[in-house]
């Protein structure tokens, strides 16, 4: 019986220890799969909070009303690409980025509640994706949604060394607030975090600002520091 080209990433998929993993070198795997030039994992309870600062293309692209490609999704619980829904040429007035000319998104379903989703941008030079794309994505995503529900499912626990084992050292960071601090680690500026973790500037330094009161610490540097301190580590 002749294998199917998707099962190297349903295998990736169901031996993934964490949601990281996922989030990184799954991911990449799936982009480098649909050729795409962007990808991103996300969580409804992870979006961020939409406010008078949020950036007026931010709030459209999250808005069920302007965006037709979410609203289809969030309906139906199903994978979609612009061209399915909309007439040739009319996403790329509704999202005017060069990047993200072709858009194809997938549901992330726990439970029988869309808990989040996949998304894959190309160029509006390249090729639009396809009923093949969409097919395949499909797939990918119930092999997705399971993993991701059976890791999801786990508690969070936090490794740390700890001075005095009878008063360890508590972790007060969430997952999305260590993973901003890996990447404050690693050197990239505040728009490098935003673009990187698809959030907006503005919220990069909200949560800094956040981390800071938090570990009593005044700059990025310190930050690190602390975080070095503590050893934390985020385990499933």
């Amino acid at each position: 019986m002749m294998e199917s080209p998707l099962q190297p990433l349903f295998t990736a998929i169901a031996q993934a220890q964490d949601e990281d993993e996922i989030r990184e070198s799954i991911m990449a795997a799936l982009g480098e799969y649909f050729e795409a030039n962007r990808w991103k994992l996300s969580f409804l309870d992870q979006l961020p909070t939409i406010n008078e600062n949020t950036p007026r293309m931010l709030k459209l692209a999250l808005s069920l009303d302007y965006n037709p490609v979410l609203r289809y999704l969030v309906q139906r619980h199903a994978a979609v690409h612009e061209g399915i829904i909309l007439p040739n040429g009319v996403w790329q007035t509704i999202c005017p980025r060069a990047d993200h000319g072709h858009v194809m998104v997938g549901p992330i379903v726990t439970h029988g509640q869309l808990v989040g989703g996949i998304a894959f941008t190309r160029h509006r030079d390249e090729p639009a994706f396809n009923t093949d794309n969409l097919a395949d994505l499909s797939a990918l995503c119930l092999h997705l949604s399971t993993r991701l529900a059976q890791i999801r499912s786990k508690p969070l626990t936090f490794e740390h060394n700890a001075v005095n084992v009878d008063s360890p050292k508590k972790n007060p960071l969430t997952p999305r607030e260590i993973e901003i601090t890996e990447l404050v680690a690693q050197g990239l500026t505040n728009a490098q975090i935003g673009t990187k973790l698809w959030i907006t500037e503005h919220s990069v330094k909200q949560a800094l600002k956040r981390m800071f009161r938090k570990l009593g610490v005044v700059s990025r540097a310190q930050l690190v520091a602390r975080i070095a301190e503590l050893d934390i580590a985020v385990m499933r």
